[in-house]
This record gives C-alpha cells, structure tokens and sequence, in this order.
C-alpha cells in the first residue's frame, strides 16, 4: 500500500492584535510618565526665571492647599476652593495679610499658568492690612549696635545702614559691583528686578578693601587646587565658560562651603545665609537692651529715616531704596524731630522739658 506523502503544515491562524485582551508589551509603545504637579510648577517657574525663594515659596503654598483638600489635584478644584483655603488661612489661621497674598500669588500661578484654568473673581475674606510703623534707630543706638558686632557681620550690618541695601541685596553683591573709584555700589537683580546705584560709604572703603585683599588670597587658593567656582546669573556660564571662576565675579560675602544649585546640579559656591547676619544682629541689640524690636530691616528703616530728617528729598530716598511708588517711601515720614505730623507738643514747651534717659 503506497504511502501517502504528508502535505504542508497547517498554518496558524492568524490573530489580531485587536482581537487580544491582554496587549503584546513587546509591539505596544507605552507613553511616559506626566510628570508630577510640583515638577511642573517648578518647571514654569524656572521659564520665568522666578528666583529660587520664590519657587520654593509657590511649591510650598500649593502643597499645603492639595494637603487642605485631602490630596485632591488642583485641577479638580475651583475658585470656590481656592476661595475657602484663602479664608481658612485669615479666619482659622490668622496670618497677616503679606502672608495670604503670597499664598493667592501662587495659587493663581498655578492655575493661570500651569494648568491654564481661569478662575475667575476670587472673593475670598482677605486679611487686614494695617499701617505698620518701621521701628526706626537712632544715631546712637546704631553707632553701639555696630560696635558690637565683628567681621563680616559688622561689614553687612553696616552696608544696610550706609547704602540702604535689604539684607539679601548686600549678601548677593559680587566684587564687580563695588566701585571704589566713583565711591558707588550696583545693586543688580534686586526686589522687583529694579536694578539701581547706592552711594558707597567712605568708612567702608578701608574695612572692604582689607575684607576683599583677603578673600582673593584664598580665592587663589581655591584656584590653585581646582576650586574657586561661583554660582552664575541664569545661563551665564554658557556665554563666558571662565566667569565662574574669575575674581569679578567672586561673592563679596561667600558660603563657608560649597552647594549644588537644586536648578542646574552645578556643585559651587554661594553667598552666605541671610540667618547668619540676622542671628548677629539681633543677638547684639539684645546684649545691648535695646528696647526695641532689631531686625537687618531696620537698618534700612533708619537709613531712609535719617536721610529725611537731613533734608534728602523724598524722590532720591525712593530711587536710593528701589520703590516702586513714592508712597511706599512715604511710611518714614512719620519720624522727624518734630514729631509724626510736623508738630511740635505742647508738652515741650514747658520750662524745664528734658531729654529722654531712654531707660
């Protein structure tokens, strides 16, 4: 009996992918990860080129609003959510009304710029506002808190108080903003992004120079063992790959140490703290018994205070300070030597009056 020869093999049948439940991982292209809502916030501050007190402010106040919610994303949220936190933070909270305004700053940046929701008119209960004062020294008291103080503490404090500089203006200025020659300091990337020339103290100019005759030995040798790097400006560093290390733009005032930038991932220098001035200051007016409330600020407060009480003019203090608006600088016109209001008490008058023991 002849066998019959085995014909081709039956092909399989052939399967759409359609067809299957569980999709083939090896021909199905999976998409990537969002990223997470702080990353992005973060990603729209830094196109901004907001700075990096702000970024970590925003990304602090949207935390704790998702947190108020329950973790609920902001994109399932409204105005009338955004408007029920802000009250929460005035009624319950009872912070100031510079407090809210921050956290409504960043929570409209967050929806008007990274998830593009307009919400509209907000009518939440704001916190009040009042008309502070500016706790002002006087000329003896800032001549005893300067002497108490040492080093570059002692420089710092007496920057805010001879140039009008805030304590984050001063701490951030390079050895290429001090003009030595036409007796002027250039105040760049300040509050606002105002840029602007102070005068510079001429009791400083010995005390700085030593100051800075001391940080180039040691930025040299920083230099000599393949260190010396500072933080640039934005993306300066693309434009002039020596600058970092160049002694133009040397902090005047450097970290002990270096850090790595959380933006870039760069491992350099930066200036120092702003804590570590404030610690010095306060800790000075407290050994002094000063009965007063001390602050880095108040140095600047005294500064413009004095200036117009030697006759400067108002729009020269504005310019001098960085205000926006002359009625900003209109708050240090409550102190004069004839009281608040240009008058002078009746009290005063009297035989005998005589000066405060300021005990």
């Amino acid at each position: 009996m002849n066998a019959v020869a085995p014909g081709p093999p039956a092909l399989a049948p052939q399967v759409r992918y359609a067809e299957l439940s569980v999709p083939l991982p090896s021909l199905v292209r999976e998409e990537p990860p969002s990223p997470r809502l702080l990353d992005q916030v973060r990603r729209a501050l830094r196109a901004r080129q907001r700075s990096l007190r702000t970024e970590k402010s925003y990304c602090g106040w949207i935390r704790r609003y998702v947190r108020y919610w329950d973790l609920t994303h902001p994109r399932d949220l409204g105005a009338e959510h955004v408007e029920a936190f802000l009250t929460h933070l005035a009624a319950d909270r009872h912070v100031s009304a510079s407090t809210q305004n921050q956290a409504f700053s960043a929570l409209l940046f967050l929806y008007r710029e990274v998830l593009c929701v307009d919400l509209g008119e907000i009518a939440a209960r704001r916190a009040e506002r009042p008309r502070l004062v500016p706790t002002v020294l006087g000329p003896g008291e800032v001549r005893r808190l300067l002497s108490e103080v040492e080093g570059v503490p002692k420089l710092v404090a007496s920057l805010l108080y001879g140039s009008g500089l805030r304590v984050i203006e001063a701490l951030r200025l390079r050895r290429q903003d001090l003009d030595f020659e036409r007796r002027v300091i250039y105040v760049r990337a300040p509050k606002g992004n105002r840029h602007r020339v102070v005068p510079f103290p001429r009791s400083l100019a010995g005390p700085l120079e030593s100051h800075l005759r001391r940080r180039k030995r040691e930025h040299d040798r920083l230099r000599a063992r393949g260190g010396g790097v500072v933080h640039l400006p934005r993306a300066y560093e693309r434009k002039d790959p020596r600058a970092a290390t160049s002694w133009r733009w040397q902090w005047v005032f450097p970290a002990s140490r270096d850090c790595v930038d959380p933006r870039t991932g760069i491992v350099a220098r930066f200036h120092l703290h702003p804590s570590a001035i404030q610690k010095q200051i306060t800790a000075a007016a407290r050994r002094l018994a000063i009965p007063k409330k001390v602050t880095c600020h108040t140095l600047r407060h005294s500064f413009a205070t004095h200036l117009l009480q030697c006759g400067t003019d108002i729009r020269t203090v504005q310019e001098l300070l960085g205000h926006r608006s002359v009625k900003t600088t209109m708050i240090y016109t409550h102190v004069t030597e004839l009281g608040p209001i240009g008058v002078l008490s009746p009290l005063d008058r009297l035989e005998g009056a005589t000066e405060p023991s300021g005990v």
